[in-house]
């Protein structure tokens, strides 16, 4: 090894360099490392009240991003009990694991996105193979103010590829007291054969921990939800009490707009947002293993 590879090897770390990662990225190397991140930051209502925060990437941006979300990205393993944002999984996916169960526990993440920090991000890049130079530069582009901006395109991917130990031990955790465990997004999700007090009380506090440990925090009361098989047990939006389904209610609003549409009476869909709603149905079915 010549003195200038081993200088490389010491102040930029093993791994590849950056004149590889724009090789696959199929960008000019100099066009590369002049990239200047720029955003559009705005604010849109939650369903539950409130506004987020998202940082929209601007054109130039958004475009890189999603030729590292591609051509970097897209291969690599999350952990299979993720399944918000990951190829063949589904609301649907992320719910049939827990239907038909005594009990099912939901908890969601504080600011999921915003606290997944940049600081994690290059991590993962220096584990998968990238030298500190190229992992730096991966995370400037893919972060925003030190943490995984919600509006990135590569944002969602990263957020499950970066939390696999968190769901390794979250799953891991699960097992061990006899539950089943999922993560949509911020989402997750526990389910327990028996219901066992003293097991819901522990992966509930075990959960906490565990997210601790990787910078997390729980929403402790509105969204901690345990429902037992006389409630109607929600997940994704989903009822799971015995199979997969959407909750009553919304069917039978589906069933009268459906007689509307064919008799030729005003609807509150249209014909187009109903035959989407019959799709959703069909994957529900199909996913679940349900007749239609």
């Amino acid at each position: 090894m010549g003195l200038k590879d081993l200088f490389a090897s010491v102040f930029k770390g093993s791994g590849h360099h950056i004149a590889e990662l724009a090789r696959r990225l199929d960008i000019d190397e100099t066009e590369l490392r002049a990239v200047r991140p720029a955003y559009r930051t705005f604010t849109i209502p939650k369903r539950s009240g409130g506004t987020r925060r998202i940082d929209a990437p601007d054109r130039e941006l958004n475009n890189l991003q999603r030729r590292v979300l591609r051509r970097l990205l897209a291969r690599l393993r999350a952990h299979p009990n993720a399944t918000g944002f990951e190829r063949g999984c589904s609301i649907v996916t992320n719910a049939v694991l827990h239907a038909g169960k005594a009990v099912v526990v939901r908890m969601d993440v504080k600011e999921f996105f915003p606290t997944t920090r940049a600081r994690r991000v290059e991590q993962y890049f220096r584990r998968i193979g990238w030298n500190r130079a190229a992992a730096a530069l991966l995370m400037r582009i893919c972060t925003h103010h030190g943490t995984l901006p919600q509006g990135a395109p590569t944002s969602p991917r990263l957020s499950n590829l970066v939390n696999y130990r968190l769901d390794a031990r979250l799953a891991a955790m699960a097992h061990r007291f006899g539950a089943a465990y999922t993560r949509y997004a911020d989402d997750m999700t526990f389910s327990l054969e028996r219901d066992d007090r003293a097991g819901v009380h522990n992966v509930i506090r075990a959960t906490k921990a565990i997210v601790g440990d990787f910078g997390y925090k729980l929403h402790q009361h509105r969204k901690l939800r345990v429902r037992r098989r006389h409630q109607q047990q929600h997940i994704t939006g989903l009822v799971v009490n015995e199979r997969v389904n959407l909750p009553r209610a919304t069917r039978r609003r589906l069933r009268a707009i459906g007689h509307h549409l064919s008799t030729g009476r005003p609807a509150t869909l249209t014909e187009q947002q109903f035959a989407g709603w019959q799709a959703l149905q069909q994957m529900i079915a199909r996913q679940s293993g349900a007749s239609v």
